[in-house]
């Protein structure tokens, strides 16, 4: 079926529509310029006083593995209290926090969501992340691969065998279906080992000898001599610690001289008024988690200044906010140190994995209170980061969730980003210290539709390279659409419950062309598209070496090396996507 979606107001930032009045044209799944005189099957929408973006594009949230698995298992509460009945069409399921994997689906779709990322994938254990992407209907997917404690990768970059060190990791994104790198309190985790940490970027880990710098550098250089698609994505050190903004804005400093450097092939025919083309060659994420002022929990406050200001001053860097949303949140993540500390802070649950030779994981749950002032200013820090950064193509909005709150929550956070009467009343019920400790309640910009479809669509999409494909409504884009029951013309950002309640249920969402759902109703459930980047290494020679070493280490390893990779039966419409060619 074909679509014209007619008299809508557009918000597409890639394209600089803001707000125009105007019809769109889907055909095979594609938006087109225009139908032939004599086009049939055309199913027509009619969108006049509505609102129409492109799918939310969603670039760092926990959705599978087993981390999550494990979540839901540690907090069976958060999974029977609220269970969703199946329909002709859909399954049934439960969750909250985490829900279950069809639930994911749904629940994303009804947003207007179409793409999402999972953020932490350890290379062993990419095939359960897989299985369970599987089972998360519609929308597309892909999954950054956990390379910042990797053995092999530390041994190389300590040699300074760069080279070596590309071949490696073009051969595991490769073989384990995944689209790019992700470093997770970079050596680190691998002190965890033995039961520390590290504090700086220069300190050394154990047996390596290695520093966080040299990691993150070493990454870097890596990413943009295969030429992926998106950056390194970075969970700095040193995460939930008070005074640890300092760091995260040195890390971000790092690569400040390397140049994005994206070979990949894109269709020709796709043109874009903004560059798809990301210029940015370091992602920090959840940086409001790295964001912490003060020396201690006495005197936490704000740190967001200092990194604010030098993302306004930088070209290479994209953040996303991490922000809090108040109640129950599980925190997980592959930075296992850190969440002991606050499994020790706290009293709560914990639970410890490390992946032999990879990485670790560590997941504590969580309840985030408005009368807690350390929690009440992690909500400000988020929204301080959003508001504050100036040029909305540097920033993403996530809730990294489920670690600051599930993405169930997007609607809300939309709504303080648009309303200062939202965040007004907010604070008047929150704890004192958000009003005292945090620049909030000085911050006046209510964003526009145009810069929420900027964070949430086209900055996502871009930074992580689904762009063109992914994050617009121009020619030849996928048709993902979201059409939400907002009037431009007569918004009342005062009104922000109304903001919050249009945006958690998109009157049509449409993925690839397809309408799937209409009202707050699933009404069709195609499976959505799985990319991974399949890497290109010219120099056989130090390829063949890179192999013969892992086979040589693989001994230390619980299972064969045979059944190391990851096949594509394994992915949903599995779609590689050609990098180095």
């Amino acid at each position: 079926m074909n679509l014209i979606i007619k008299n809508g107001y557009v918000f597409d930032p890639f394209n600089g529509i803001d707000g125009e009045k105007m019809d769109i044209f889907v055909k095979d799944g594609k938006i087109v310029e225009e139908f032939s005189p004599n086009e049939d099957n055309v199913k027509v929408i009619d969108a006049k006083n509505k609102t129409i973006m492109p799918g939310g594009v969603d670039s760092h949230t926990h959705v599978a593995g087993p981390k999550v698995t494990h979540g839901r298992m540690m907090c069976p509460e958060f999974q029977y209290k609220h269970p969703i009945k199946k329909t002709n069409i859909t399954h049934s399921g439960s969750g909250n926090v985490v829900p279950s994997s069809y639930v994911m689906g749904y629940k994303y779709t009804l947003m207007g969501y179409t793409t999402v990322c999972e953020a932490a994938t350890p290379p062993m254990l990419a095939k359960h992340t897989h299985e369970e992407l599987k089972h998360v209907p519609i929308l597309n997917k892909c999954a950054y691969l956990m390379l910042g404690n990797n053995w092999f990768v530390m041994r190389y970059l300590k040699e300074g065998d760069i080279e070596k060190a590309a071949a490696y990791v073009a051969w595991m994104l490769k073989i384990h279906k995944t689209f790019g790198i992700k470093c997770v309190n970079p050596a680190g985790v691998e002190n965890w080992g033995w039961g520390l940490n590290i504090n700086s970027l220069d300190e050394p880990n154990l047996h390596f000898e290695i520093t966080p710098r040299d990691v993150i550098k070493g990454l870097a250089e890596v990413n943009e001599m295969l030429g992926y698609p998106m950056s390194i994505h970075v969970h700095a050190n040193g995460l939930g610690h008070p005074g640890n903004w300092e760091l995260a804005r040195e890390t971000l400093k790092i690569p400040k001289h390397i140049k994005a450097n994206q070979k990949v092939e894109v269709d020709e025919e796709i043109k874009t008024k903004v560059s798809y083309e990301r210029e940015q060659s370091i992602y920090l994420t959840h940086v409001q988690f790295n964001a912490f002022g003060g020396t201690s929990w006495k005197d936490f406050e704000s740190g967001t200044r200092g990194i604010i200001d030098y993302v306004n001053k930088s070209k290479h860097v994209v953040i996303d906010s991490g922000c809090v949303v108040f109640g129950p949140a599980i925190c997980m993540t592959g930075d296992g140190p850190n969440l002991y500390d606050l499994a020790v802070l706290t009293g709560n649950k914990w639970s410890n994995a490390d992946v032999e030779l990879e990485c670790g994981s560590g997941i504590v749950p969580f309840a985030y209170k408005k009368k807690n002032g350390v929690h009440s200013v992690q909500w400000a820090m988020g929204l301080e980061l959003l508001l504050g950064v100036e040029d909305p193509w540097k920033v993403v909005m996530t809730t990294d969730s489920p670690n600051g709150g599930p993405f169930t929550n997007y609607p809300k956070v939309i709504a303080w980003l648009m309303s200062r009467k939202a965040r007004e009343d907010t604070l008047l019920e929150c704890h004192s210290w958000a009003s005292e400790r945090t620049d909030l309640p000085s911050i006046d910009r209510e964003m526009t539709l145009y810069e929420i479809a900027t964070i949430t669509r086209a900055t996502p999409a871009k930074a992580v390279g689904l762009a063109p494909m992914k994050g617009h409504l121009g020619v030849g884009a996928d048709a993902d659409i979201a059409i939400y029951d907002i009037n431009p013309e007569t918004l009342n950002t005062n009104d922000y419950k109304t903001i919050e309640k249009k945006f958690s249920v998109a009157e049509y969402t449409i993925n690839g062309g397809k309408i799937v759902a209409h009202n707050g109703k699933i009404v069709s459930t195609p499976e959505g598209r799985t990319y991974y980047c399949n890497t290109k290494f010219n120099d056989e020679e130090i390829y063949n070496e890179m192999i013969k070493d892992v086979k040589e280490w693989f001994k230390y390893y619980t299972f064969d090396f045979t059944n190391y990779p990851t096949s594509e039966h394994y992915l949903t419409k599995p779609t590689p996507i050609n990098v180095g060619e």
